[in-house]
């Protein structure tokens, strides 16, 4: 076939001239349906299969020769994927239907990644072209690629826990499945943090709408996820053009459910008798009333339905990826632990068949226990010691165990949950990793990222000491200090590890106090001055002043009193800051207290200013003038609203850092660690 008929396809397929396509296949073909299109190497039954023309693949499919049908289906791109491959990515189901039933070869067919037309749909999340692709084989091999990556690892992955649940029910053999790598399933979702409550951040609007959303909220999406599902599969099961053979998944996702429901009748019932014993009723239906009332609101403002449809979202995903982490670690508990080798700590999965260059790997992979210390994920760390506590022996290959990762991680609700464990404390709080470190050790040595959710190094500075007076203070009674193997201890790492943040955060304490101290002074000046000052001027005769009495001039001099002892006060703080020296210990409560303080005074007095200036003024404006003036006035307190809005993020974060006294880690920087596991 000539170079013009090739560009002629080409142009149909970009056009969407179907029909055209249609004819020019009809005339010739053998040559048409092999004809490469594209640099890709695809073939218009590729790009059909890509933009979803299900009825014209079918046309040619019926109207050209079976062989010659069979054998372009056959016809593979660069990548090594078939028309079948593109419409499981795109989970075209009635495309991937028709496709299979024509030849069931196709199923079994590979690209260059070693991927199965199953596998994609699992990776992209295609739960319906995936239950259609697996009724047609269950073969487990479908299920993995070359690399060892399974559709459990996918799903997992890109985060499709409702697919990940079911296809723990039909292929429970691939939860101890690991891959090149090393990682196993239960690997994958303890490097992902977002995916549980303990490691999201949310702020105080998002936290009150998270928990007053009840479970009923989150129990309606799974219970509607799994209804559609359910009716889905029914449907399908009944149609002519699949196989006979959906009872398995039916019967699985029944039993899914029944345990789903089974535990949100428990929790249900928890919760009820927990509300009973805390809650008056009246009080919780006025909490109800609240909320609902709140998310109205929300809903008025015009960004309300689309922020509270992503909390729902959020809360649901945390929901089915605690469901699937408890599925993995129910279901890995007796064989995940295999302490042969207990000089490494390493796991051994022994029901899984690998090669021995996958047992090395696997030797040197951090089990998921410590990957979920490492991450931040609390719930992992918990169900995980709960249902194996022989993992508290685990450790990598730095021989660091769970708590001393979570230590040198700064993950503080990791290490309150272990804390709180007596068998954790007794032993595991006296490990030391093969550098001698202690967990004091850790928790004094700081490294280049800064982990709390607090901006500028001065803030860090101060979480960082909490964290380790946290730690020091958490040890056992009996614990001493000790020398690691560089003859430092504890108090020596953190001095010299943090002394260039100290430094940083001294820096930055002295120019805001310098800055804030001039205008201090200059507010002092002005409020000295305007104190001294009389509106209207004294009596001659009593020496009085002549409107004392009047509401506007006890204002007046309630302002500029108080303009001249805040302004001072403020000017008194920041000089003490000035003055300090900056020591470790400084950064705890000294240096932000005296900087919260200051900021405050210094914004009260610029307040009581101009307080005292509108009230001074309005003496001097004639009768008629006087309502025209208000807005006047509180155009002037614009600047000071303006500048208190600002600095609302600093007031808070310094208020909590003087109210807490564990600190909360930020998680951003960890959404690439997993691959140096």
């Amino acid at each position: 076939m000539g170079n013009v008929d090739v560009e002629s396809l080409f142009k149909y397929a970009m056009k969407g001239q179907w029909r055209e396509a249609l004819e020019a296949y009809k005339e010739n073909p053998e040559a048409l349906l092999e004809a490469k299109i594209t640099k890709a190497k695809d073939t218009v039954l590729h790009i059909a299969a890509y933009l979803g023309q299900t009825c014209f693949v079918t046309s040619v499919l019926d109207e050209i020769d079976k062989e010659v049908s069979m054998n372009a289906l056959h016809m593979q791109n660069s990548k090594g994927n078939t028309p079948l491959h593109l419409a499981a990515e795109l989970g075209n189901v009635e495309l991937c239907r028709d496709i299979a039933r024509r030849d069931l070869a196709l199923v079994f067919c590979r690209n260059l990644h070693g991927e199965s037309p199953l596998f994609l749909t699992a990776v992209h999340g295609n739960t319906d072209a995936f239950f259609c692709l697996q009724g047609y084989s269950q073969d487990d091999s479908l299920a993995r690629k070359t690399n060892g990556d399974t559709i459990l690892h996918s799903t997992i992955a890109s985060e499709y826990f409702g697919l990940a649940l079911q296809i723990i029910e039909l292929y429970p053999n691939l939860v101890n499945s690991v891959n090149q790598d090393g990682l196993s399933p239960l690997h994958i979702l303890a490097g992902k943090p977002n995916c549980f409550k303990s490691s999201t951040r949310m702020e105080l609007l998002q936290i009150d709408l998270y928990s007053t959303d009840n479970q009923r909220l989150s129990g309606s999406f799974v219970d509607e996820f799994e209804e559609i599902n359910d009716a889905r599969y029914d449907e399908v099961e009944t149609t002519n053009h699949c196989p006979m053979n959906y009872g398995t998944c039916t019967s699985s996702l029944s039993l899914l459910k029944s345990i789903e429901q089974e535990q949100a009748e428990k929790a249900k019932k928890a919760r009820k008798e927990k509300k009973e014993q805390q809650i008056p009723p009246n009080w919780a239906a006025m909490i109800r009333f609240l909320t609902h009332m709140m998310k109205i609101l929300l809903v008025i403002c015009g960004v309300g339905a689309s922020w509270i449809g992503k909390i729902q979202r959020r809360k649901v995903k945390h929901i089915l990826a605690k469901h699937v982490m408890n599925e993995l670690i129910q279901r890995t508990s007796e064989c995940i632990y295999d302490y042969t080798n207990t000089s490494k700590g390493s796991i051994n999965i022994s029901n899984d068949k690998e090669n021995g260059g996958i047992e090395n790997i696997r030797k040197s992979t951090m089990s998921p226990i410590l990957i979920a210390a490492k991450m931040g994920v609390t719930e992992m760390v918990e169900k995980i010691l709960d249902t194996n506590p022989v993992a508290i022996q685990d450790v990598d290959s730095d021989n660091k165990n769970v708590v001393l990762l979570a230590i040198e991680n700064r993950q503080p609700h990791v290490y309150s949950m272990l804390n709180k464990k007596s068998l954790v404390k007794d032993s595991a709080f006296r490990q030391v990793d093969n550098q001698g470190n202690s967990a004091l050790h850790l928790a004094a040595t700081y490294r280049s990222h800064r982990p709390w959710r607090v901006p500028g190094a001065a803030m860090q500075m101060q979480w960082e000491y909490k964290w380790y007076k946290l730690v020091k203070n958490s040890m056992p009674p009996n614990f001493y200090e000790r020398y690691n193997k560089s003859g430092k201890t504890a108090k020596q790492l953190f001095i010299g590890t943090h002394e260039r943040l100290a430094k940083e955060g001294g820096k930055w304490l002295t120019k805001t106090s310098e800055s804030c101290s001039v205008v201090a002074a200059l507010v002092a000046t002005v409020a000295f001055t305007t104190s001294t000052a009389i509106p209207g001027g004294p009596d001659q005769e009593t020496g009085y002043p002549l409107f004392q009495g009047k509401p506007a001039f006890n204002l007046f001099a309630i302002a500029s009193l108080v303009a001249l002892c805040s302004s001072v006060t403020a000017l008194v703080l920041f000089l003490s800051i000035l003055t300090s020296r900056f020591q470790e210990k400084d950064f705890a409560v000294d240096l932000p207290r005296k900087l919260l303080l200051g900021l405050t005074t210094l914004f009260t007095s610029i307040a009581s200013v101009l307080v005292s200036f509108c009230a001074g003024h309005f003496f001097i404006v004639e009768d008629q003038l006087k309502y025209a003036v208000y807005p006047i006035y509180a155009a002037t307190c614009l600047p000071v609203s303006f500048f208190a809005f600002v600095q609302l993020p600093l007031y808070f974060d310094l208020s909590l850092a003087m109210i807490r006294k564990v600190p909360q880690r930020s998680y951003k920087v960890q959404s690439h660690e997993l691959h140096h596991y």
